[in-house]
């Protein structure tokens, strides 16, 4: 019996590395897939990586219009800390083009945030009571909050998410549930060409790592922003840093 269910489980890791491999290749699926980390179902007793089991999510794509109550709920925001406000400031209006359309100072609590959206500035009022009502109403607001001090201190000060020691107390790397932002582009390729004219640092060029077409760039906290395409994903011979499209390094979810 003992044999057996070492035999059983020696299959199942099999099948599993099988499926792996499979969707590795398969960059671009037929049918739409859910997004998963890398980071699948672990067995302790093992230490085997299995994928995880698939779930029915079809009745997701309308749960939403079933909810009544929350046909009017708006995805307004996503808050980040940061270091310096200004360095901030400079590479989310100038390097991605969005426009601040709201801020707000509590020096009786000695932070400030910063809300800056991807929107039409002729659109943002010249009021501060307007600002609030539009940007409580502009979807996909990034609100950067700033601690006054923060960018006095030495080195990074807000941990990425992303196999990152910033902040622990044994200066080991940790699995956060941040991941990053993510930014759509007409044309990948030719965003990140700008990108690195701008001087930006990329922790994954389009050509680089196994997932060819998309990038990573870093914030200048570190922040990893995630660089797509607007419509399908494709591939150009060169990337923004000579690496050919057959060539680049392995790629894996770094939160692991």
């Amino acid at each position: 019996r003992a044999t057996m269910a070492v035999l059983e489980l020696l299959s199942v890791l099999l099948t599993a590395c099988a499926l792996r491999s499979t969707e590795a290749l398969n960059l671009v699926p037929s049918q739409p897939a859910v997004r998963t980390s890398t980071a699948s179902r672990v067995t302790r007793s093992t230490g085997a990586h299995l994928c995880a089991p698939s779930i029915d999510v079809s009745r997701y794509f309308s749960a939403g219009t079933a909810a009544a109550e929350a046909k009017e709920y708006i995805m307004q925001q996503t808050m980040v800390r940061v270091k310096d406000p200004k360095k901030s400031l400079d590479f989310y209006c100038d390097v991605l083009g969005f426009n601040l359309v709201m801020y707000r100072e509590f020096p009786q609590w000695k932070f400030n945030v910063y809300f800056v959206a991807q929107c039409d500035a002729t659109s943002i009022p010249a009021t501060a009571e307007e600002q609030w009502r539009f940007c409580m109403r502009t979807p996909g607001c990034l609100e950067l909050t700033w601690n006054y001090g923060s960018e006095a201190e030495d080195g990074p000060v807000y941990n990425t998410g992303n196999s990152d020691s910033t902040g622990t107390q044994d200066g080991e790397k940790v699995r956060g549930g941040f991941g990053h932002l993510g930014i759509t582009v007409p044309d990948v390729y030719e965003a990140c060409e700008r990108f690195k004219a701008m001087g930006c640092e990329f922790t994954k060029t389009p050509n680089s790592g196994g997932m060819k077409g998309l990038a990573f760039v870093k914030d200048p906290d570190g922040y990893l922003i995630e660089i797509l395409p607007q419509a399908e994903m494709i591939t150009k011979p060169i990337d923004c840093d000579g690496i050919a499209v057959d060539g680049g390094s392995g790629y894996k979810d770094n939160a692991t």
